[in-house]
């Protein structure tokens, strides 16, 4: 061979190889690092299913390790399968059996370990920029690299997708419908959606909009809309506020301080300092809501009129591209920071208030790929999918109750405020709802798929199918892993039976979720509520109660009252660790006297204390530890919570049996 020929194969076989890295095929691509895409991932591939994992940034977790550690729950029984595993396992790195308020860093590493144990392979910096359709499926996707440089792979090709970004950019790409912004109430016939004028995270009266206080000419102060107030339930495309949730730390040697950002301009908080100067808040926790996190860390969420949401100022970012999307982001980024910057040095501030936040900084060993500040901004809500089936109101108020459930909600309809308008002279805020008061609710599983004419192959379980107020009580990170497991159960499901999405057997996969709840054949833990009519047995005078209950309701006794026994469900012999759900209630009991018995007939005495249960976080109760008992199929164990010796309330919730390893 002379050189020229040589030369000319080289340049025939390097394209051919080329290529060959830039398509990859698997049975299914999950899109999105998030909490859910990771716990997608994870379980697809515990379902004995090749899969890839796209993240457009550096770091899986999303906002679960992007500085949300205050996890907004609702209910604890809600939160089934790998969901619960990972707040089990985060517990197991704090010394607890659970815990639900944590570091960022211990967050992204709890994900890493679902990571290797699976071996999942995942592709950093890169973000889809087109999706190939035949016959009503996805194909493949179109990839390009994040931050710029050659592709490691430019397509993929899969059997499945799942769409677990909090944007829906895969879903839009296929083509599959959704919706931005708020439904008008008579669309759905709801009461809480559209435009709300109302009283939380609200301005005082008072609190004049104009630069120079009383002179609409001089113009308004920054961040105020010229936009009039529409009437109440009036539908649009605004999008509620973001920000950033922001980790600091009051130890000096983990301490970066809290400096000027670029372009610093105090005008913009303005209106925190007339507020400020109004309602005169006695500490930080006035205008910034403070949460404490492990090892003197902080997650702080927006509180009160002005704070770290930036209202207004995110309405293009759901449909943006991404160059727009980056700047929307640096924004808000340099608003928080100036926010904190502004706190603690803007001689408007009261003193106290300034020396107080000079106190805090970044910690040094948060974030240090992204400069101490997080790179996930608080995406509440972007574009949602119209699917099979829409979430509204009805659903969360149990009004509606859905068949094909592959989850539950429990949280509060939530929506934080979305503009920030002038209405009768002053400054006020619209678009916060905060409604709540309803117990655990099925979501379905056709609010996770598109319609049948639209895609076969694609599952969406962050930008699930649901009104903008029904997303308010869904859209929570316990609830997207939740989904996400179900969605990947779904998709190894489509893939073995050679069927659509919308074809596959819900009640097969409602079976599959319960029987294999950590997505292997590991033996799972038995959970006896007290509304579990059948294995549970009452004595005596008890009442129900809702308020703070895990699941439905909570049964409460005053001392003489009697007793409940809890049978489980045997179906795996073996010795399993014992806990009782005690929530948050007024005068209970010193002691709550308790029997284990492994057989129905022998029994052995245990007990807890009233000041040994502590609550901490969202949530209405915690789990005690009762001890272990060694159980067996078809003999009747049991445990008896009883009234004897109290002097106070006792509480007879849920009882949970977790299988020792």
């Amino acid at each position: 061979m002379n050189k020229r020929s040589g030369l000319l194969l080289c340049l025939f076989v390097l394209p051919l190889a080329v290529l060959a890295q830039a398509v990859k095929q698997v049975d299914i691509c999950v899109y999105g690092g998030s909490s859910a895409g990771v716990i997608a991932a994870y379980t697809a591939k515990k379902m004995n299913k090749t899969v890839l994992l796209i993240e457009p940034g550096k770091r899986l977790g999303g906002l679960t390790s992007g500085g949300l550690g205050y996890t907004d729950i609702g209910n604890k029984y809600a939160i089934t399968g790998l969901s619960r595993d990972y707040y089990r396992r985060i517990g197991k790195h704090y010394g607890k059996f659970e815990q639900w308020i944590f570091e960022p860093g211990v967050a992204e590493r709890t994900f890493h370990q679902y990571i290797r144990e699976a071996d999942v392979a995942v592709l950093y910096q890169h973000r889809i920029t087109a999706a190939k359709k035949e016959n009503g499926r996805v194909t493949e996707i179109q990839l390009e690299p994040s931050a710029g440089g050659t592709a490691r792979h430019s397509v993929i090709r899969a059997k499945m997708f799942i769409d677990c970004s909090y944007e829906g950019d895969l879903m839009a790409k296929a083509g599959i419908s959704y919706t931005v912004g708020r439904e008008a109430n008579a669309q759905y016939g709801e009461t809480y959606n559209g435009v709300q004028l109302r009283d939380k995270h609200q301005f005082p009266d008072s609190i004049d909009p104009y630069k120079v206080p009383g002179k609409p000419e001089s113009g308004l102060v920054w961040g105020i809309s010229p936009a009039p107030l529409e009437p109440q339930g009036t539908g649009d495309k605004k999008v509620q506020a973001y920000n950033f949730r922001i980790c600091l730390t009051n130890q000096p040697a983990n301490m970066v301080p809290i400096t000027q950002p670029e372009g610093y301009d105090p005008a913009r908080y303005e209106l925190l300092a007339r507020v400020v100067e109004k309602i005169k808040p006695g500490s930080l926790n006035g205008i910034l809501k403070f949460d404490r996190m492990p090892n003197n860390k902080t997650d702080i969420n927006n509180n009160g009129a002005f704070s770290t949401d930036m209202i207004g100022m995110n309405y293009d970012y759901p449909e943006a591209d991404y160059a727009t999307r980056e700047k929307i982001i640096k924004e808000h980024e340099l608003y928080n920071k100036g926010l904190l910057y502004f706190i603690g040095h803007d001689p408007r501030m009261p003193a106290t208030l300034r020396a107080d936040m000079l106190k805090w900084g970044y910690p040094k060993d948060e974030y240090r790929e992204s400069g101490y500040w997080s790179p996930q901004m608080y995406v509440r809500e972007a574009r949602r999918m119209t699917g099979a089936y829409v979430m509204t109101q009805a659903n969360c108020e149990g009004r509606e109750v859905v068949k094909d459930g592959v989850g539950m909600a429990a949280y509060t309809m939530d929506s934080h405020n979305t503009q920030r308008i002038v209405h009768n002279g002053m400054v006020k805020n619209e678009g916060d709802v905060q409604v709540g008061g309803f117990g655990p609710y099925p979501i379905a599983y056709r609010s996770i798929i598109p319609k049948a004419e639209e895609c076969s192959n694609v599952l969406v379980p962050v930008c699930l199918s649901a009104t903008h107020i029904a997303y308010g009580s869904i859209r929570m990170e316990p609830v997207f892993m939740v989904l996400a497991q179900s969605a990947a159960t779904a998709a190894a499901m489509a893939i073995d039976k050679k069927q659509a999405v919308q074809d596959i057997d819900v009640p097969a996969l409602q079976e599959e979720l319960r029987r294999r709840p950590l997505a292997t054949n590991a033996t799972a833990e038995i959970l006896v509520d007290n509304d579990d009519a059948g294995n549970v047995e009452i004595s005596g005078e008890w009442t129900k109660e809702k308020r703070g209950a895990y699941g439905p309701s909570v049964h409460i006794a005053s001392r003489n009252g009697g007793s409940i026994r809890f049978t489980p469900e045997v179906v795996s012999n073996g010795v399993y660790r014992v806990y009782t759900y005690v929530p948050k209630h007024a005068g209970l009991t010193t002691v709550t006297k308790i029997n284990l018995s492994p057989d129905g007939k022998t029994t052995t005495p245990t007990k807890y204390t009233a000041a040994s249960v502590r609550v901490e976080g969202q949530t209405s109760g915690e789990w005690v530890d009762l001890g272990t008992v060694r159980l067996e199929k078809g003999r009747k164990g049991y445990v008896e919570i009883t009234t004897e010796g109290a002097d106070g309330t006792v509480v007879a919730d849920a009882v949970l049996f977790v299988p020792e390893k």
